[in-house]
Protein backbone atom coordinates (compact mmCIF):
# COMPACT_ATOMS: atom_id res chain seq x y z
CA UNK A 1 0.00 0.00 0.00
CA UNK A 2 1.34 3.87 -0.75
CA UNK A 3 1.25 6.36 1.86
CA UNK A 4 -2.18 7.57 1.02
CA UNK A 5 -3.51 4.15 2.65
CA UNK A 6 -1.60 4.85 6.00
CA UNK A 7 -3.34 7.80 6.00
CA UNK A 8 -6.86 6.29 5.40
CA UNK A 9 -6.21 3.65 8.13
CA UNK A 10 -5.27 6.95 10.37
CA UNK A 11 -8.66 8.55 10.08
CA UNK A 12 -10.31 5.42 10.13
CA UNK A 13 -11.72 3.97 13.71
CA UNK A 14 -8.04 3.05 14.63
CA UNK A 15 -8.62 -0.51 15.73
CA UNK A 16 -9.54 -3.38 13.76
CA UNK A 17 -12.70 -6.01 14.89
CA UNK A 18 -10.35 -8.27 15.79
CA UNK A 19 -6.83 -7.15 18.30
CA UNK A 20 -3.73 -9.58 19.06
CA UNK A 21 -2.80 -8.51 22.52
CA UNK A 22 0.71 -9.62 23.79
CA UNK A 23 1.22 -8.42 27.98
CA UNK A 24 4.34 -6.45 26.64
CA UNK A 25 4.31 -3.39 24.82
CA UNK A 26 8.01 -4.83 23.27
CA UNK A 27 6.68 -7.69 22.21
CA UNK A 28 3.19 -5.51 20.79
CA UNK A 29 5.55 -3.06 18.77
CA UNK A 30 7.83 -6.59 17.81
CA UNK A 31 4.40 -8.39 16.02
CA UNK A 32 3.57 -5.21 14.46
CA UNK A 33 6.95 -4.29 12.68
CA UNK A 34 7.78 -7.68 11.58
CA UNK A 35 4.09 -9.53 10.19
CA UNK A 36 2.22 -6.12 9.83
CA UNK A 37 1.78 -4.51 6.83
CA UNK A 38 2.20 -0.81 7.03
CA UNK A 39 1.50 -0.70 10.39
CA UNK A 40 1.06 2.59 12.53
CA UNK A 41 0.58 3.22 15.81
CA UNK A 42 -3.05 4.55 17.02
CA UNK A 43 -2.30 4.09 20.76
CA UNK A 44 0.13 4.98 23.03
CA UNK A 45 -1.56 6.10 25.91
CA UNK A 46 0.55 4.94 29.55
CA UNK A 47 2.57 3.36 27.15
CA UNK A 48 0.52 0.38 26.08
CA UNK A 49 1.15 0.27 22.39
CA UNK A 50 -1.54 0.27 19.90
CA UNK A 51 -0.91 -1.14 16.03
CA UNK A 52 -3.08 -1.47 12.96
CA UNK A 53 -1.94 -2.56 9.82
CA UNK A 54 -2.50 -5.29 7.93
CA UNK A 55 -1.99 -9.39 7.67
CA UNK A 56 -2.84 -11.10 4.61
CA UNK A 57 -4.96 -8.05 2.97
CA UNK A 58 -7.04 -8.26 6.46
CA UNK A 59 -6.77 -5.16 8.95
CA UNK A 60 -5.25 -6.08 12.07
CA UNK A 61 -4.41 -4.56 15.71
CA UNK A 62 -2.22 -5.36 18.37
CA UNK A 63 -2.28 -4.09 21.54
CA UNK A 64 -0.81 -4.17 24.97
CA UNK A 65 -2.46 -4.74 27.58
CA UNK A 66 -0.02 -4.64 30.55
CA UNK A 67 0.52 -7.40 33.49
CA UNK A 68 -2.05 -8.73 35.76
CA UNK A 69 -6.50 -8.94 35.54
CA UNK A 70 -6.76 -5.42 36.36
CA UNK A 71 -4.80 -4.18 32.98
CA UNK A 72 -6.46 -6.90 30.99
CA UNK A 73 -9.83 -5.98 32.35
CA UNK A 74 -9.50 -2.39 31.63
CA UNK A 75 -8.05 -2.34 28.51
CA UNK A 76 -10.13 -5.05 26.81
CA UNK A 77 -13.24 -3.53 28.51
CA UNK A 78 -12.41 -0.55 26.49
CA UNK A 79 -11.70 -2.04 23.13
CA UNK A 80 -14.77 -4.41 23.57
CA UNK A 81 -17.09 -0.95 24.65
CA UNK A 82 -15.61 1.78 23.02
CA UNK A 83 -14.09 1.08 19.94
CA UNK A 84 -16.18 -1.91 18.54
CA UNK A 85 -13.71 -4.58 18.93
CA UNK A 86 -15.13 -8.09 18.63
CA UNK A 87 -12.35 -10.35 19.05
CA UNK A 88 -9.45 -10.42 21.28
CA UNK A 89 -6.98 -12.82 21.11
CA UNK A 90 -3.77 -12.71 23.89
CA UNK A 91 -0.69 -14.29 23.36
CA UNK A 92 1.29 -14.28 25.92
CA UNK A 93 3.89 -16.11 28.50
CA UNK A 94 2.59 -18.80 31.24
CA UNK A 95 4.49 -21.71 33.98
CA UNK A 96 3.86 -24.90 32.26
CA UNK A 97 2.08 -27.11 35.11
CA UNK A 98 1.53 -30.58 33.25
CA UNK A 99 3.91 -33.59 33.82
CA UNK A 100 5.39 -33.35 29.73
CA UNK A 101 5.39 -29.18 29.95
CA UNK A 102 8.09 -28.15 28.07
CA UNK A 103 9.50 -24.40 27.42
CA UNK A 104 8.19 -23.13 24.43
CA UNK A 105 5.59 -25.57 24.34
CA UNK A 106 2.21 -23.24 22.95
CA UNK A 107 -1.48 -23.88 25.05
CA UNK A 108 -4.21 -22.49 24.45
CA UNK A 109 -6.65 -21.80 27.33
CA UNK A 110 -10.16 -23.36 27.11
CA UNK A 111 -11.19 -22.28 30.59
CA UNK A 112 -9.63 -20.00 33.32
CA UNK A 113 -9.74 -21.31 36.68
CA UNK A 114 -8.31 -18.44 38.89
CA UNK A 115 -8.13 -17.14 42.70
CA UNK A 116 -9.34 -13.36 41.36
CA UNK A 117 -12.31 -11.33 42.80
CA UNK A 118 -13.04 -9.76 39.24
CA UNK A 119 -16.30 -12.21 38.85
CA UNK A 120 -17.82 -10.51 42.12
CA UNK A 121 -18.83 -7.43 40.28
CA UNK A 122 -21.61 -9.19 38.38
CA UNK A 123 -23.25 -10.13 41.35
CA UNK A 124 -24.33 -13.71 40.83
CA UNK A 125 -25.43 -16.31 43.24
CA UNK A 126 -22.54 -18.70 42.23
CA UNK A 127 -19.35 -18.77 40.52
CA UNK A 128 -18.62 -17.75 37.05
CA UNK A 129 -16.52 -20.01 35.00
CA UNK A 130 -15.13 -18.22 32.51
CA UNK A 131 -14.15 -19.84 29.21
CA UNK A 132 -12.66 -19.13 25.80
CA UNK A 133 -14.99 -18.63 22.18
CA UNK A 134 -15.33 -22.09 20.39
CA UNK A 135 -14.96 -20.19 16.89
CA UNK A 136 -11.84 -19.05 18.07
CA UNK A 137 -10.81 -22.43 19.37
CA UNK A 138 -11.38 -24.03 16.32
CA UNK A 139 -9.79 -21.73 14.47
CA UNK A 140 -6.12 -22.45 17.09
CA UNK A 141 -6.74 -25.65 16.34
CA UNK A 142 -7.41 -25.50 12.58
CA UNK A 143 -4.34 -23.18 12.49
CA UNK A 144 -2.14 -24.92 14.60
CA UNK A 145 -2.68 -28.14 12.14
CA UNK A 146 -1.71 -25.92 9.41
CA UNK A 147 1.46 -24.42 10.56
CA UNK A 148 2.53 -28.11 12.23
CA UNK A 149 2.53 -26.07 15.51
CA UNK A 150 2.20 -28.95 18.44
CA UNK A 151 -0.76 -26.90 20.59
CA UNK A 152 -1.76 -28.57 23.92
CA UNK A 153 -5.09 -27.17 24.98
CA UNK A 154 -6.92 -27.50 28.30
CA UNK A 155 -7.86 -25.12 31.43
CA UNK A 156 -5.17 -22.24 32.41
CA UNK A 157 -4.87 -20.86 35.99
CA UNK A 158 -4.78 -16.95 36.33
CA UNK A 159 -3.69 -15.67 39.22
CA UNK A 160 -3.82 -12.54 41.00
CA UNK A 161 -0.29 -13.20 42.85
CA UNK A 162 3.03 -13.63 41.10
CA UNK A 163 4.74 -14.12 44.25
CA UNK A 164 2.33 -16.56 46.17
CA UNK A 165 3.16 -17.47 49.90
CA UNK A 166 1.67 -20.34 49.44
CA UNK A 167 3.96 -22.11 47.61
CA UNK A 168 1.74 -25.25 47.14
CA UNK A 169 -0.98 -22.93 45.31
CA UNK A 170 0.56 -24.61 41.54
CA UNK A 171 0.86 -27.58 42.62
CA UNK A 172 -2.89 -27.84 43.60
CA UNK A 173 -4.10 -26.03 40.84
CA UNK A 174 -2.62 -28.20 38.69
CA UNK A 175 -4.12 -31.51 40.63
CA UNK A 176 -7.84 -29.86 39.38
CA UNK A 177 -5.94 -30.15 35.67
CA UNK A 178 -4.91 -26.50 35.25
CA UNK A 179 -2.01 -27.00 32.27
CA UNK A 180 -0.28 -22.93 32.98
CA UNK A 181 -0.37 -20.67 35.40
CA UNK A 182 -0.47 -17.18 34.04
CA UNK A 183 -2.17 -14.00 35.45
CA UNK A 184 -4.78 -12.44 32.10
CA UNK A 185 -6.96 -14.60 30.58
CA UNK A 186 -9.82 -15.10 33.28
CA UNK A 187 -10.19 -11.01 33.38
CA UNK A 188 -10.19 -11.21 28.97
CA UNK A 189 -12.66 -14.24 29.48
CA UNK A 190 -15.47 -12.42 31.68
CA UNK A 191 -15.31 -9.52 30.15
CA UNK A 192 -15.59 -11.03 26.82
CA UNK A 193 -18.85 -13.43 28.00
CA UNK A 194 -20.33 -10.26 30.00
CA UNK A 195 -19.91 -8.13 26.94
CA UNK A 196 -21.10 -10.58 24.03
CA UNK A 197 -17.85 -10.93 22.38
CA UNK A 198 -14.76 -13.53 21.42
CA UNK A 199 -11.50 -14.02 23.15
CA UNK A 200 -9.46 -16.59 23.62
CA UNK A 201 -5.98 -17.08 25.22
CA UNK A 202 -2.87 -18.47 23.63
CA UNK A 203 0.35 -18.55 26.00
CA UNK A 204 4.00 -20.22 25.62
CA UNK A 205 5.21 -22.23 28.10
CA UNK A 206 8.04 -19.62 29.47
CA UNK A 207 9.18 -21.23 32.96
CA UNK A 208 8.24 -24.41 34.70
CA UNK A 209 7.28 -23.83 38.18
CA UNK A 210 6.74 -27.20 39.45
CA UNK A 211 10.21 -28.06 38.52
CA UNK A 212 13.04 -27.04 40.49
CA UNK A 213 16.10 -25.49 39.65
CA UNK A 214 14.59 -24.52 35.92
CA UNK A 215 15.97 -21.48 34.62
CA UNK A 216 13.53 -20.68 32.45
CA UNK A 217 13.42 -18.63 29.22
CA UNK A 218 14.78 -15.35 29.15
CA UNK A 219 13.73 -11.64 28.67
CA UNK A 220 15.07 -11.29 25.59
CA UNK A 221 13.68 -14.73 24.23
CA UNK A 222 10.27 -13.66 26.01
CA UNK A 223 10.27 -10.06 24.31
CA UNK A 224 11.42 -11.21 20.51
CA UNK A 225 11.15 -14.56 19.61
CA UNK A 226 7.94 -17.07 20.90
CA UNK A 227 6.43 -16.16 17.27
CA UNK A 228 4.51 -19.98 17.13
CA UNK A 229 1.52 -18.41 19.11
CA UNK A 230 2.00 -14.96 16.92
CA UNK A 231 1.43 -17.12 14.28
CA UNK A 232 -1.63 -19.08 15.05
CA UNK A 233 -3.25 -15.69 16.12
CA UNK A 234 -2.50 -13.93 13.59
CA UNK A 235 -3.78 -16.98 11.29
CA UNK A 236 -7.14 -16.72 13.13
CA UNK A 237 -7.13 -13.28 12.83
CA UNK A 238 -7.21 -13.62 8.50
CA UNK A 239 -9.60 -16.06 8.77
CA UNK A 240 -12.31 -14.70 11.35
CA UNK A 241 -12.35 -10.91 9.27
Amino acid sequence: MKETAQIKLLNETGFAKTVIMPGDPIRAKMIAETFLENAVLVNNVRVAQGYTGYYKGKKISVMASGMGMPSMGIYSYELFNFFDVENIIRVGTAGGLTEDAKLKDVVVGLGANTDSNYANQFCVNGTVAPVCSYELLLCAVKAAEKLNIKLKVGNFYSTDVFYNFDKTANEKWAALGSVAVEMESASLYLNALKCKKRALAICTISDLPLVDGCPGCTVEERENTFTDMIKIALEIAAEIQ
